[in-house]
């Protein structure tokens, strides 16, 4: 059975790491795949690559606390881009994400916040999946699109592929985990956190 099989047969979520800040031994320039989604300046000098898992309390709590602080001050300034990539934790995250990368544009983003918002309302329905169905339409797709999507074993391949490359890039082992222009922030953090990150790079913002 392959781990594509084993996490969408999966009915837990794994437990999530709130290590402290720790520096990468690799630290050179972040890359970034032409496939990756990206929110804000293509030539921001940080760049911030988050992994997170759509099913994740403490990544819907990123989202809800630090992360809306981090769009205005920073990336809506033009001094940070974001870098979202999927690290499902689950079956159900597995096929949010799939459902998610159907979605184009700043819809994607957006789609991405209504998910995390209303996380408890879907992840922990009996029907999760008929909830997701919904906000997806809200979102722009059709339900024919819809099943396409949340059952696209193509899509959810290069996700797991993706999120495979984070573990051996980055050692990505719990969620959310940050990748600041290669230093590494594990856990739901503060604002103040990542603000004294992005300091180092542009010391006078």
């Amino acid at each position: 059975m392959n781990r594509r099989q084993i996490l969408i047969g999966a009915a837990g979520t794994a437990l999530v790491s709130m290590a402290p800040l720790g520096r990468l031994a690799r630290a050179e320039a972040t890359p970034i795949h032409p496939d990756d989604r990206v929110l804000g300046a293509a030539d921001a000098p940080i760049t911030m690559i988050e992994y997170s898992s759509l099913t994740c309390p403490h990544c819907a709590t990123f989202h809800a606390g630090a992360l809306p602080q981090i769009k205005e001050q920073w990336i809506a300034k033009g001094k940070v881009k974001l870098v979202f990539r999927h690290f499902p934790l689950d079956g159900l995250g597995l096929r949010a994400a799939a459902v998610a990368n159907c979605i184009k544009g700043d819809r994607h983003f957006a789609f991405l916040d209504l998910l995390f918002e209303n996380q408890q309302r879907w992840s922990r329905s009996a029907e999760p999946l008929k909830i997701l169905g919904q906000y997806a339409r809200l979102a722009g797709l059709s339900q024919a699109r819809f099943d396409a999507c949340v059952n696209d074993k193509t899509e959810m391949d290069k996700i797991l592929a993706r999120a495979e490359d984070g573990r051996t890039s980055y050692n990505v082992q719990s969620t959310p985990t940050l990748i600041v222009n290669g230093e590494k922030v594990e856990g739901a953090q503060p604002f103040e956190k990542f603000e004294s990150i992005f300091r180092k790079t542009v010391p006078d913002a």
